[in-house]
């Protein structure tokens, strides 16, 4: 299933009854289960990696996801390639990002009130009929030798309008398939399924490119969606998790806004992933001219970027599975350590290192991605979180129209490692700073021992209690 570059991260404690939260709907009375608040999910228990598996309509769902995916991956290097070739130009790489991820920060948040307000997986099947209409339009283009690249413009911008709806929708509709006790696990997998197909879509495509063009690899796309679309149809709605829809009404778009507004366990993580998602993630900006201008090599150097990437990635989404909780330390070491190796990489002196550190650039990227995810997600009252993981992918991917340009001229400017640089070093900046407002809001301190890093209170601990019962783990 097409999915949004990068997206899941989150700062803050994830409390799983908010205080101000609208009450969990009661379990209603049908044969479907009643996927409510996040008090039952949040039992600390130890996960199967791949429990989530277990439940039907998900297999289903992670099946056509891995197919589309892959497909998905094929047309990113191909448009991005096909831009460069086109162009010569990093910035209209940046442009061709920007214009993808535009409509998301200009009508993300309505995209989170259709999904709040009808059936997800019918939303589901439209969205990606539309997307896979959309990427053999391209093919067409680039096969019979016609495509321009203000044809690649446009269809960049058309996917990134479906995705408004078709993101905040599939993002919701996981709690919906596997319950809340089975979120974070199964957030968990979407990932590990989207970068399996990382490991295969850039390599295939590399190849498909060097052979035979980018028109093949945009045919396979269109193709893929398939996959989905079957496994849509297939699932079994009574087996659906239940989840109260709000009624039409005005004024559910503000609502949204001041519910999100009242929760700074919400506020902190999307302003973290506003940061990290507009300076840190530009990666088919900084891949493209690495391969292009400092390797000086081909399209299969940049699928081998993305496969080191997604090797990590995929790493980091397995390890992510199994755990029961998510930390605020966790998270904001996260970017932090995230930033800090972006910036070595930069400075790589040969194309082996810098394929190394990739590896470990994915682990973080992702550990970023799902911690925020599901963290927001389970923290989230069932009748809010379309909306509220609307404004979340709106910030998170609504900021490439912002930073994909600026940091496409930064690197035309001053070469890639500059601009590689001044991601990372806002993403691991945006980290501490963050981490700093925490720490004064709360009166807290960082305690460094042989039991590791953990924000603690300045003042002593009440009497009978010790200093490790008091320590916050966020």
């Amino acid at each position: 299933m097409s999915s949004a570059p990068g997206a899941d991260a989150a700062p803050g404690s994830n409390p799983t009854t908010p205080t101000n939260a609208p009450h969990p709907p009661a379990a209603a009375k049908t044969p479907r289960a009643t996927a409510g608040g996040a008090t039952e999910a949040a039992k600390p228990s130890r996960r199967q990696t791949f429990s989530s598996l277990k439940v039907r309509n998900y297999r289903l769902f992670a099946t056509g996801a891995v197919v589309s995916n892959t497909g998905t991956w094929m047309s990113r290097i191909a448009q991005d390639w096909l831009v460069l070739s086109l162009t010569g130009s990093s910035t209209a790489v940046g442009i061709t990002t920007a214009l993808q991820f535009l409509p998301m920060l200009l009508f993300g948040l309505y995209g989170g009130v259709i999904a709040d307000r009808y059936p997800k997986r019918q939303l589901l099947m439209l969205t990606q009929a539309t997307m896979a209409l959309l990427g053999l339009a391209l093919a067409v283009l680039t096969l019979s030798g016609h495509v321009q690249v203000w044809h690649v413009y446009l269809i960049a911008f058309l996917l990134g309008v479906v995705t408004v709806v078709d993101n905040p929708t599939r993002q919701s509709f996981v709690v919906e398939m596997v319950g809340p006790k089975d979120v974070r696990n199964a957030v968990s997998l979407n990932s590990a399924n989207f970068q399996t197909a990382r490991l295969v879509g850039p390599a295939v495509a590399g190849v498909l490119i060097s052979a035979v063009g980018s028109g093949w690899a945009f045919l396979v796309n269109g193709l893929s969606f398939a996959g989905p679309l079957i496994g849509l149809m297939l699932m079994r709605e009574s087996e659906l998790h239940e989840v109260e829809r709000p009624p039409r009404g005005k004024g559910q778009l503000r609502e949204g806004l001041r519910y999100v507004a009242g929760r700074p366990d919400l506020i902190w993580p999307i302003v973290l992933v506003g940061f990290i998602g507009t300076f840190g993630f530009n990666f088919p900006i900084w891949l493209s001219a690495f391969a292009h201008t400092t390797f000086h090599a081909g399209a299969s150097t940049y699928g081998m970027f993305n496969t080191a990437m997604a090797l990590g990635s995929l790493g980091g989404a397995l390890l992510a599975a199994r755990r029961s909780t998510t930390r605020m330390r966790m998270l904001l070491g996260a970017a932090v350590v995230f930033g800090a190796l972006e910036m070595a990489a930069a400075w790589s002196p040969s194309v082996w290192l810098f394929v190394g550190l990739l590896v470990v650039v994915g682990v973080f990227g992702i550990t970023i991605n799902t911690t925020a995810n599901s963290s927001v997600q389970l923290a989230t009252d069932p009748v809010m979180r379309g909306r509220v993981m609307s404004l979340f992918m709106m910030v998170f991917v609504g900021g490439t129209p912002l930073g994909g340009p600026l940091v496409g001229w930064i690197t035309d400017r001053y070469g890639p490692r500059v601009g590689f640089s001044l991601g990372g070093l806002v993403s691991a900046l945006s980290g501490l700073a963050i981490a700093a407002v925490l720490m004064r809001a709360g009166d807290m301190r960082v305690r460094v021992d042989r039991r590791g890093v953990a924000l603690v209170p300045r003042q002593r601990a009440p009497q009978g209690q010790d200093e490790e019962t008091a320590a916050v783990a966020a």
